[in-house]
This record gives structure tokens, C-alpha cells and sequence, in this order.
């Protein structure tokens, strides 16, 4: 895989209002393109830029400075999303720790800190983390599926679910707000309720505090490509009922994906889990005495 050095002009992407899912105001992504290789992966699509997903990575050496610049200048603490565009610890990160100076700024700023990864490399910065926390820090960690054998064809170079789960169980012990996004639900791969009831009952049992549950899938132009040449070398013959079910759209929704999402509601419910993320809230202002 290329490596290619870039210097950005800006680092912090501002969201107009806060996303439901994870609560952000802000996305930071200091690397374009991702070593991980997962094959249902939107990043790929056109609209993104990325003219070689999985055969460069640009490092944005720079992002740090620009990072402590533009907070600098933000009059809204809110919080800062990284792992939307590729995976803040790809194995990359060991040696260019960008990830690691961007979270020194943030913990310097004051801002609050949301981190989306498949990787175990997150425990380096878990210090960090927890000095972040003071204000408000959330891991979560995508897992698709409980199995390690099916992560290796799904998610070939990302850490195995098992050391995922390990590292959600080190970070809840230490204190951090951790939970796990399941997501996204590869119709007829990894969608079967006992293969998921599993993965919800590991998390409760590493101490998760949430789950996040998508029971789609989705696909446009070049990841649809991509994506379904994977299913011809990996699945063979689930192609053509991806075709037939699906054809041109965007969301690939799992067969039963209602009744799915319910069972999760339900199961999170029996074990004390959260299928929501408590979003970072300022703190209210102090009310001056009257007296």
C-alpha cells in the first residue's frame, strides 16, 4: 500500500446539527483511505474523492496544528467525531500517532471526544482518553459479528472481534463510556439473530454500556462493485440475490431487519444495555446568589 505525506488546509468539519447516532458537531479525519479493507466500506463511494481507497493512504502530517488552530477559534464545545471516513488506529497510527497528538490538543481545548474504531490500538491512548473524559469521551467499537473466522473475510486486515471485545472490557474497567456499533448488518452474512444475540451478550459481558444497531447495508457505485466482486470471491452465488433483492439501491436493508432491530431492543433491555449513546451535555451555566 502507498503512503503519500499531504499537507490539509483544514482538519475540522463542522455538522450543522448534531447527528442522532453519535451526537457529533464536529468530524476530524486525519488520514484518507484506510488499511483495514473491510468490504462493505462506503468510504469507496465516488462522492468521497478517494480515487484509491485501499491502495493509498494519505497522511495529513500537519493535522495536529491545524486542529489546535481551528478549536482555537470555536465558540461551540461540542463533540469531535473521528473514525467516519477510515479508522483513527489503522496500524499506521503506531508510527505517525496522529491520532494520538490530535487527542493531546483536544484534552488541552476541552472539548469532548468521540472515537469509531475496529481496532485494539486505542488502549495506547487510554490515558488520554481519560483525561478527556473529564469533559466526555466515548469509544465505540464496530463489530459486525462475533466470529472471528467471518471478520477475517469481511474485515480481512481489522483486529479480530475478540481483541475488540477484550479492549472494550480493558476501557470499561478503567472507566471509559464504551459500547459497540453493530453495524452495518450484511444481509444473508451477518444478520442471523443467534449470531447476533451472541455478539449483544459478549458486549454486556465486557461491560458495554450501549449498542448501536443498523440492520442495513449500503451500497453505491464503486463500493456496489467493489462489494459484490468481494461476495463472488467470498460467498459464491449470494451475488445474484443481492441483485434480485436489491438492484440500484442505496440501502440493502437485512430480510426482517424490523423484527431484527426489535429482538436487539429487547435482548439490550434484559441485559441493562442502552441501544442509544448519552451524547456529551455542557455543563449548565452557575446561577449567581441572590444573597
Amino acid at each position: 500500500m502507498k503512503i503519500v505525506e499531504v499537507q490539509a488546509r483544514t482538519v475540522l468539519n463542522p455538522i450543522r446539527q448534531p447527528d442522532p447516532l453519535f451526537g457529533l458537531r464536529y468530524t476530524l479525519n486525519l488520514y484518507r483511505g484506510c488499511q483495514h479493507h473491510c468490504i462493505y466500506c462506503d468510504s469507496r463511494s465516488a462522492c468521497y474523492n478517494i480515487a484509491d481507497f485501499d491502495g493509498e493512504i494519505q497522511v495529513k502530517t500537519n493535522a495536529p496544528q491545524l486542529l489546535d488552530q481551528e478549536l482555537a477559534r470555536k465558540r461551540t464545545r461540542g463533540t469531535i467525531g473521528t473514525g467516519s471516513m477510515n479508522d483513527p488506529y489503522m496500524p499506521l497510527e503506531t508510527h505517525y500517532r496522529l491520532t494520538r497528538a490530535a487527542l493531546q490538543v483536544i484534552a488541552r481545548r476541552g472539548f469532548p471526544v468521540h472515537v469509531l474504531t475496529k481496532s485494539d490500538l486505542v488502549l495506547q491512548d487510554l490515558p488520554l482518553l481519560q483525561e478527556i473524559h473529564k469533559v466526555y469521551a466515548a469509544v465505540t467499537f464496530t463489530i459486525t459479528t462475533p466470529a472471528d473466522d467471518l471478520a477475517a473475510r469481511i474485515e480481512p486486515a481489522a483486529p479480530p472481534p475478540t481483541r475488540r471485545f477484550q479492549a472494550v472490557e480493558t476501557l470499561a474497567s478503567a472507566g471509559l463510556y464504551t459500547g459497540i456499533a453493530l453495524m452495518p448488518a450484511l444481509p444473508w452474512i451477518t444478520d442471523r439473530w443467534e449470531d447476533l444475540r451472541e455478539l449483544i451478550r459478549r458486549a454486556a459481558g465486557c461491560g458495554a454500556q450501549y449498542i448501536l444497531p443498523l440492520m442495513a447495508l449500503t451500497l453505491r457505485d464503486r463500493q456496489r462493485e467493489h462489494y459484490y466482486a468481494q461476495l463472488d470471491q467470498h460467498f459464491p452465488g449470494l451475488r445474484s440475490r443481492y441483485e434480485r433483492q436489491y438492484g440500484q439501491r442505496y440501502t440493502a436493508w437485512a430480510p426482517h431487519s424490523r423484527e431484527l432491530f426489535h429482538k436487539i431492543g429487547d435482548f439490550c433491555s434484559q441485559l441493562g444495555l442502552a441501544c442509544q449513546i448519552t451524547p456529551y451535555q455542557p455543563a449548565a451555566p452557575a446561577q449567581p446568589a441572590l444573597f
